[in-house]
């Protein structure tokens, strides 16, 4: 691939095109911010500069170029992000021989050709056919989603390829052949992993093959129902959702995803316009999956099967989106039944399914409430099922909202409800490990966020004081500091930052130099800047008031639990204050 087909693609695509595609951006000046998608912010450090060709992330550091971008927000390598790129430009790719492309591109075209077999193969089996259309679906998703079928037979594809002059080795690397521990049984000892079975194939974010799912059409207590490729160079099973290629767009648009476990569930979404779903696919449900989709939308709802692997799949899900800071919903699916099933009976259930979706906590507490269980019943329910879940809520709002909601439905008191909550871990329910490989704790977060808007205060301070024109008085902005973390603080903060003084200066006229809403871009920097203040404030109160109470401080713990509460009323009031929402 020569450097000529990158420089056209830069040449037909602006950088602020692609990546606005992506995520919002709003103009400043001759550039364009928006929130970085590669590092969680409530305040824009997202910098996107049309005459360089580039983007630079004040906050995390991020930048490159449009290929960059599309590498890193897509999980692509180079090849992959050019292909969807130059198929975004309406360029065609200049051809070059096999033997000059790397390993991976040699497997992706070994992918293809096994996909282009199945599905020739399908078109010529009027059971399989059949037994597609009985499940609802249309000539015209099983053709999109390129579903195939092979026969029960233990050499046809291998015999296929082998035609096609490609090595037992590649078809092994991906994960289509396997060698039999009696060779002389079969030949030379090669069979086909996939055999009678319908074939779904498992595409990358860019539309490329990488595995297959394989429905097997005569069922046989001998064979597994389902059977999916092994880990492969091209397929890693705790990054890859299927679907996701398709679903990535309009998860942006419509804010939201639906996650389901299965193929055909998929598949009937998508076919009745409910696009924005992805699916498991029968793979554990990890945080890199979570993290793809978060970058999208960080709003999910879970559409898994009613039955008891459904609901244990769906707890486990949703734990985890919780832990990592997602809105998470549960689609209540009526028993016996799955999506696809749903959709093809009544879509007007299924779509009141995901209207009535309830909070992960409401759907738990409902549950138990709805159980007539006596009082006490009920109580040890809701601390052994709701309060892990509480713990992982990073906001004290949120926290306060939902303890409000199980006082009412419970008749629990809210102070009770309170102290138990102290006493638990920050952990997942069931599950201590879950939470290990996702973000920063909640601590750490607000420090380092506390620390970015700090530096973007100083910095647009530092800039309106060596202005002659000035649009904003400077010694208010400092006073107004000073109001929320005292005199000796403000100095620190100020002193601590003067070796940086000019690269902070460079910074804020980046992002303000247009001042078109620098008085709202301030007001919102000063409203997080005082809710982290009292986030940190509020994690000591908690800490002293777990002291009295283990003292029985009785005076002290009721002067320190008036300070919490105190603390969420203000909390509470800079969110009603706060510019374009939380």
């Amino acid at each position: 691939m020569s450097s000529s087909s990158v420089e056209k693609i830069k040449e037909k695509l602006e950088v602020s095109d692609v990546i606005g595609s992506y995520i919002k951006l709003e103009k400043a000046g001759a550039n364009f911010k928006g929130k970085c998608p590669f590092h969680n912010e409530k305040t824009p450090s997202f910098f996107v500069s049309p005459s360089r060709g580039s983007y630079y992330c004040f906050g995390c550091g991020a930048k490159g170029d449009i290929f960059s971008f599309v590498q890193e927000f897509e999980g692509l390598d180079f090849i992959g992000s050019l292909k969807l790129l130059a198929e975004r430009a309406g360029i065609v790719l200049e051809q070059y021989p096999m033997e000059r492309s790397g390993e991976k591109d040699k497997l992706y075209d070994l992918m293809e050709k096994a996909t282009l077999f199945f599905e020739k193969n399908l078109s010529s089996s009027k059971k399989a056919l059949d037994y597609l259309k009985s499940r609802g679906l249309s000539d015209e998703t099983i053709s999109d989603w390129r579903v195939g079928f092979v026969e029960k037979d233990w050499r046809l594809l291998y015999s296929h390829l082998k035609e096609q002059g490609i090595s037992e080795k590649d078809m092994e690397t991906v994960g289509l052949i396997k060698k039999s521990e009696t060779p002389s049984a079969q030949g030379d000892g090669w069979y086909d992993v996939f055999r009678g079975r319908i074939m779904f194939p498992i595409f990358d974010v860019s539309g490329r093959a990488i595995a297959f799912s394989g429905r097997i059409l005569e069922d046989d207590p001998k064979a597994p129902k389902y059977l999916n490729s092994p880990e492969t160079k091209l397929f890693v099973k705790s990054e890859t959702l299927y679907g996701l290629h398709k679903a990535k767009s309009d998860i942006r648009k419509k804010d939201y995803t639906i996650l389901v476990e299965g193929q055909m569930d998929i598949l009937m979404c998508h076919q009745v316009g409910f696009t924005n779903t992805v699916a498991s696919s029968g793979t554990a449900f990890t945080s890199m999956h979570l993290e793809k989709l978060k970058r999208l939308s960080n709003k999910i709802i879970l559409g898994f099967d009613s039955d008891n692997a459904g609901f244990e799949a769906a707890k486990k899900s949703a734990t985890l989106a919780l832990s990592m800071g997602m809105e998470v919903k549960i689609a209540d699916i009526p028993k016996g039944e799955d999506p696809a099933e749903l959709i093809r009976k009544d879509i007007e259930k299924w779509k009141d399914t995901l209207r009535n979706a309830k909070h992960l906590i409401d759907f738990h507490l409902d549950n138990i409430v709805s159980g007539k269980k006596d009082n006490r019943t009920q109580a040890k329910e809701v601390e052994k099922k709701i309060l892990p879940y509480l713990t992982l809520l990073s906001s004290s709002i949120e926290q306060s909202h939902f303890i409000s909601q199980i006082s009412k439905k419970t008749g629990i008191r809210e102070e009770s409800i309170w102290n138990d909550l102290r006493k638990l871990p920050r952990k997942p329910p069931e599950e201590d490990g879950v939470v290990k490989d996702t973000a920063l704790p909640v601590e750490e977060e607000i420090k380092k966020r506390k620390n970015y808007i700090e530096r973007r205060l100083v910095g647009i301070i530092l800039w309106q004081e060596g202005k002659k024109e000035k649009t904003l008085d400077p010694v208010k902005l400092r006073i107004r500091m000073v109001s929320i973390i005292g005199d000796k603080e403000t100095a620190d903060i100020f002193s601590f930052h003067e070796k940086n003084s000019e690269e902070l200066i460079f910074e804020a006229e980046s992002y303000y130099g247009s001042e078109e809403s620098l008085n709202n871009e301030v007001e919102e920097l000063f409203l997080n800047f005082e809710e982290d203040i009292l986030r940190d404030k509020f994690v000591l109160v908690m800490g002293e008031l777990q002291r009295a109470e283990d003292q029985k401080d009785e005076v002290r713990s009721k002067d320190l639990l008036a300070e919490c509460q105190s603390i969420s009323i203000k909390l509470a009031e800079i969110s009603k204050k706060r510019i374009g929402g939380p």
